[in-house]
């Protein structure tokens, strides 16, 4: 039971990174439709500007939790004017072979700078020891990555649930149309939803770095799992996509234990399987979406 409970804490933690990233392409693929391959690169250079922080520069790693997101969404915003925004009028494909050139350039030059070694940084202080959970010891950065997720995913959806400019951007971004036809603005709201995407992205990527081996392609390892989490939730749903992060962090964790290995590897595609057998949409898409 023990065992069990460990596991499943541990799986909220890998769900935590899942969550921020899966919200990230929700919002961005709700509002102008993009799928958004350079995800992953994004969250690849958060990780490496916490590096960069702590290693190269010797600051301390709430500094880069703080600048890190911002800059990076800052950068998003200026991909969005420059290259995203002429496109949108087109077939989406054509965004996704740009974000995915994008992703391609993106390594490349951290790899030119890195090659393909991995590095890594401590937890920060004072969450580099174990906290204790009453049954067992759990690593204090860990926990404090699952409770600031959820904190984070939990203001996200106060700021579209309970704001005047989250219920436009909340409307926008799951109804474009109807939101036109009502005499709103859209395409005002696209640059910075955005960049407060990216900035998701490079926050799961400054969150991981303590926990994980930063290297140029930690990113292209993960995205596909994100994108079979945000399939999973439903394209363009923000709740769905936070919450199927969270399970399937779980399922990971689960399987890794419980599974044979070669089960263990593809059972969130297996279970995306399932779900889109289902629900074609996805588990709190709608319909249209798939249109």
């Amino acid at each position: 039971m023990v065992d069990f409970i460990r596991f499943t804490v541990n799986g909220l933690v890998g769900g935590s990174f899942y969550a921020l990233l899966a919200l990230g392409l929700a919002v961005i693929f709700g509002m102008l439709r993009v799928v958004n391959f350079a995800h992953g690169a994004f969250y690849m250079l958060g990780a490496f500007g916490a590096y960069l922080f702590v290693n190269e520069f010797g600051l301390d790693f709430w500094l880069a939790l703080a600048v890190v997101p911002v800059a990076l969404g800052l950068v998003g915003i200026v991909i969005e004017r420059a290259f995203v925004h002429r496109l949108t009028r087109l077939d989406p494909l054509y965004n996704f072979l740009l974000t995915f050139g994008l992703t391609l350039i993106l390594q490349d030059v951290v790899k030119a700078r890195y090659t393909v070694s991995s590095v890594t940084i401590p937890p920060p202080y004072p969450l580099a020891a174990d906290a204790n959970l009453g049954l067992f010891h759990f690593p204090a950065y860990r926990v404090f990555v699952f409770v600031f997720a959820v904190a984070v995913c939990a203001g996200v959806w106060w700021l579209l649930a309970r704001t005047r400019i989250g219920m436009v951007v909340r409307a926008s971004t799951e109804r474009p149309e109807l939101t036109r036809a009502f005499g709103i603005d859209v395409s005002r709201w696209v640059t910075p939803v955005f960049g407060f995407g990216i900035g998701l992205a490079a926050l799961s990527g400054v969150l991981a770095a303590p926990t994980r081996a930063i290297s140029p392609l930690m990113g292209a390892d993960l995205i596909i799992v994100v994108f079979a989490v945000v399939v999973i939730g439903g394209l363009g749903s923000i709740f769905g996509s936070v919450l199927a992060g969270f399970a399937i962090g779980l399922v990971q964790a689960w399987g890794e234990a419980y599974a044979p290995a070669i089960v263990s590897q593809v059972l969130v595609f297996l279970v995306m399987a399932g779900v889109l057998l289902w629900r074609p949409s996805g588990l709190f898409g709608r319909e249209e979406q798939m249109a």
